[in-house]
């Protein structure tokens, strides 16, 4: 998804940000641009990356994404069924991490030349990373297919990401991802190009991706950058600059230091 949703004062209310004691219905538009509010909708705030509709404000957005100039090796069409197939890593996958597990599905588009096992695996691997969301003591995940689910990674057609977004009102354009209640809607052409943006390799985009949404659903807010020549933290926006950070896709650090950095709306 993929906008805009991270001095004592300004420390202080990080703290406060990112104890908060759970996420927002929707953390979306990771690059989206919302458009009107869906009255379906009326209290489901959007929280994004990279928006680029200025007149909306900042806090209600969220982001990772920009087309990249390589010929992706994947297809990308611009619109599918709006189907879905569930993958999991392996039979009877377990969970990862400490503390109670949220169940999650990891499900790909019907049409997309992309294996959901493949992807769940994918998708698990990064989460249960050293330096992943697990690394807090307190986040745990299981991969599942059958409800109930706490949330849901969805890997869809730009056109099916929009339909899905654009039910809360965002504005995800054909390009980019968006986190809405318990769905992570990952734009596939995101997960296949990548961004010109991230110097890393796709798979380190895809950790990024993951990363920053899931950090959303899990209570986390926008960061910036805490000093020149650091790595970013996941939560910063990076595609909209990285203030002198470097790029990085990952919450904490080798040695286990949670990456933060002062708050950003």
């Amino acid at each position: 998804m993929i906008g805009a949703v991270v001095a004592t004062t300004v420390l202080a209310l990080a703290v406060a940000h990112q104890q908060s004691s759970g996420p927002d219905p929707v953390e979306a538009a990771d690059d989206g641009r919302p458009g009107a509010g869906d009255p379906d909708h009326p209290d489901a705030p959007a929280d994004g990356e990279d928006g680029r509709d200025e007149g909306f404000p900042d806090e209600e957005l969220s982001a990772t994404s920009r087309p990249a100039p390589e010929t992706p090796d994947t297809p990308v069409p611009e619109s599918g069924p709006g189907s879905f197939r569930a993958g999991l890593p392996e039979e009877d996958a377990e969970a990862i991490g400490e503390g109670t597990p949220l169940r999650y599905r990891v499900q790909v588009e019907d049409g997309i030349d992309l294996d959901p096992d493949e992807a769940a695996a994918e998708v698990h691997a990064i989460l249960g990373h050293p330096r992943g969301w697990t690394n807090d003591g307190t986040s745990a995940f299981l991969p599942v297919t059958d409800p109930p689910f706490d949330f849901s990674v969805k890997i869809a057609t730009p056109a099916t990401v929009d339909d899905i977004c654009g039910q809360y009102g965002l504005d995800t354009g054909g390009e980019v991802n968006c986190r809405v209640g318990d769905e992570v809607m990952v734009n596939l052409r995101r997960w296949v190009e990548g961004s010109p943006n991230f110097p890393g390799a796709i798979g380190q985009y895809r950790a990024l991706i993951v990363n920053h949404e899931v950090g959303h659903r899990l209570g986390h807010g926008h960061l910036g950058c805490r000093g020149p020549g650091e790595p970013a933290p996941a939560m910063m926006q990076q595609i909209k600059g990285l203030e002198g950070c470097e790029a990085n896709p990952w919450p904490y650090d080798m040695d286990g230091e949670y990456i933060d950095g002062p708050w950003r709306p």
